[in-house]
């Protein structure tokens, strides 16, 4: 079975100050998540998903949604303020989506195979696309999930500090867990988060998460019942936001799923500042055309 590209896409890119998903970076014009495409098809990969919000759609399909539309079996989901939350009565105020959990739940009508979830703005590289489309398509359960770690020196940003998922991996190359870190940036003496206890270093080697995970279609009923729970708890929070590792930590604590950590050594290139455009430029830049 060919597994799907779950490309989240509905972020509003308040730093970078527009539409980052669909901003061209490559040398012919090529939008990041046109790359993860490239490569996904390449690693056998029989579809792509992409959740928009519907007041980008037009923009979105004219923009790169027609290249990938040529290429393979394409479907769009869309990620609303109110989207999944049927549910509930009465809506809590909000100005944005719940968060990533909140995005995948959002396509879970599209989702009946194994899949691989990746950011938009986020350029992965061609051998974690492959190594994660290999476990997918021979090692991917119920019982069983994987996702790419990367070097943390790999994902940092010149432009500003960053957030990351540090990993926990034990001598299995299993997940044991993963604890959001922010304010990470590179200082004169290495690099360091900062949190209300102070700064803390982080070694270069150490694995994080940039959302590049790969799921069986299972994991939705697990994301609903989660998703419920934490509305419910933070539906007087408009910032509070459901992100992916939240239910991974909790399936992982309550042994129900293992999940394998596969290792990118390669750099991960993003545009989380209007600054970062340039840098994710010029890697691109010595890439073949793929846009049509």
């Amino acid at each position: 079975m060919q597994p799907t590209l779950l490309i989240l896409a509905a972020g509003i890119g308040s730093r970078y100050g527009g539409l980052k998903q669909v901003d061209g970076m490559g040398p012919g014009g090529e939008a990041i998540l046109e790359y993860s495409v490239h490569q996904a098809i390449a690693a056998g990969f029989g579809k792509v998903v992409f959740v928009i919000r519907k007041e980008i759609e037009q923009a979105f399909r004219e923009k790169v949604g027609h290249r990938v539309e040529a290429r393979i079996q394409t479907e769009y989901a869309f990620q609303e303020l109110d989207s999944c939350l049927e549910w509930l009565e009465e809506k809590p105020p909000r100005e944005k989506p719940w968060g990533t959990g909140h995005a995948i739940l959002s396509a879970r009508h599209l989702l009946t195979e194994p899949f691989a979830t990746v950011n938009a703005d986020d350029f992965y590289g061609a051998d974690a696309i492959k190594q994660l489309g290999r476990l997918l398509q021979t090692d991917c359960t119920p019982q069983q999930y994987g996702m790419v770690a990367y070097e943390l020196s790999n994902t940092l940003s010149e432009n500003g500090a960053v957030s990351r998922g540090v990993c926990a991996v034990d001598e299995q190359s299993l997940l044991t867990g993963v604890t959001e870190r922010t304010q990470i940036e590179r200082q004169s003496e290495g690099i360091f988060y900062t949190d209300k206890d102070g700064e803390h270093f982080l070694d270069e080697t150490t694995p994080v998460s940039m959302n590049l995970w790969g799921l069986h279609p299972s994991v939705l009923a697990e994301i609903a019942e989660q998703f419920k729970a934490f509305v419910m708890t933070n539906q007087g929070n408009p910032r509070a936001e459901f992100y992916i590792p939240t239910v991974i930590n909790q399936l992982i604590h309550t042994q129900k799923v293992r999940l394998k950590v596969l290792h990118s050594t390669s750099q991960w290139y993003g545009v989380t500042y209007p600054d970062d455009k340039q840098t994710v430029q010029a890697a691109l830049a010595g890439m073949p055309r793929i846009a049509g």
